[in-house]
């Protein structure tokens, strides 16, 4: 028993509804890594950031577990609440993703017989994968601000979107980064520079919320948010016309996709992965701005 005559153990943490999910979660993380280090295997970049992935998701669930078992999260200089959410998110998005990549690279329509074996294992990784999505969507879904509810803001719709405009961002970033060619124009650096700006903006308001920290700026910070996410759907927009115009304009690049453009290293593809996520980016940032004068910003380190 503590001082304040409760348990020490947070049996809530096991019986509850997000308890079960989370042991979901580590059951199923556990089993994808086994999975691949028996039989699946992986290898290259995407194969290393799937592994990345679920090993990450399954560290970090396992710490919050513990924690919410153990009380500990108390001790902690930061918005427990805040920060379980806006990892629930983030790890959805980041199993839907390997969900998607892992078979795209790794499995086959056919498989030689002496092969099949691993293919059979590649299988049950991508299902397995695609299942977990469902318990971290499901934190999310029980942890998330409901109507007439004092939670953080990394539990509202607009917290939320945060994590996911920056895990956009870093798919944008990623596609820059495999030879998109964005140094040809002054007009797609300033592009580069508006995503940049926007990823980076993001990250601090994500940062500064899950520490607790807000309340100690010296000026509003809710006002500062619904600010910044006016100016973010402003260079969004501007950003998804330019770069279309200078990435498949044929006085400056190509409208369709060149015939001897191997896959996984085609400028195109990549520009055009740019321009699609470029317009989803915009798309969230709008509704965050809707989203955002529906709600009454909580500073507090305490929620």
């Amino acid at each position: 028993m503590d001082s304040n005559g409760g348990h020490y153990l947070n049996k809530e943490a096991v019986l509850s509804p997000l308890g079960a999910a989370r042991m979901c979660q580590l059951l199923l993380g556990c089993t994808i890594m086994s999975l691949v280090s028996h039989g699946a295997d992986y290898s290259a970049t995407y194969g290393t950031f799937c592994m990345f992935v679920w090993c990450f998701c399954f560290a970090v669930t396992l710490v919050v577990f513990a924690t919410d078992i153990t009380r500990l999260h108390s001790c902690m200089p930061i918005s427990w609440d805040n920060f379980t959410v806006a990892f629930a998110m983030l790890a959805t998005l980041m199993y839907i993703t390997a969900s998607v990549v892992y078979p795209v690279y790794f499995l086959q329509t056919e498989c030689p017989d002496e092969d099949c074996e691993a293919q059979i294992y590649r299988i049950a990784v991508t299902v397995c994968s695609s299942l977990c999505c469902f318990p971290y969507g499901a934190e999310v879904v029980l942890t998330r601000a409901k109507p007439g509810a004092v939670v953080g803001y990394m539990a509202t719709v607009s917290g939320l979107l945060k994590v996911v405009q920056a895990f956009v961002a870093c798919i944008v970033f990623g596609a820059l980064a495999n030879d998109s060619e964005y140094t040809l124009h002054i007009a797609t650096q300033y592009c580069v520079v508006v995503y940049s700006l926007c990823f980076s903006v993001t990250v601090v308001v994500v940062i500064l919320t899950v520490s607790g920290r807000t309340s100690a700026l010296r000026f509003p910070f809710d006002r500062f948010v619904v600010v910044y996410t006016f100016f973010a759907v402003i260079l969004y927009l501007s950003t998804a016309l330019i770069w279309p115009i200078f990435s498949f304009d044929k006085k400056y690049g190509t409208t369709t996709r060149p015939e001897d453009c191997p896959r996984g290293d085609c400028p195109w593809d990549s520009k055009l992965v740019v321009a699609v996520f470029t317009n989803v980016n915009m798309i969230l940032y709008f509704v965050d701005l809707v989203y955002s004068q529906r709600i009454r910003f909580v500073s507090s380190s305490a929620v």
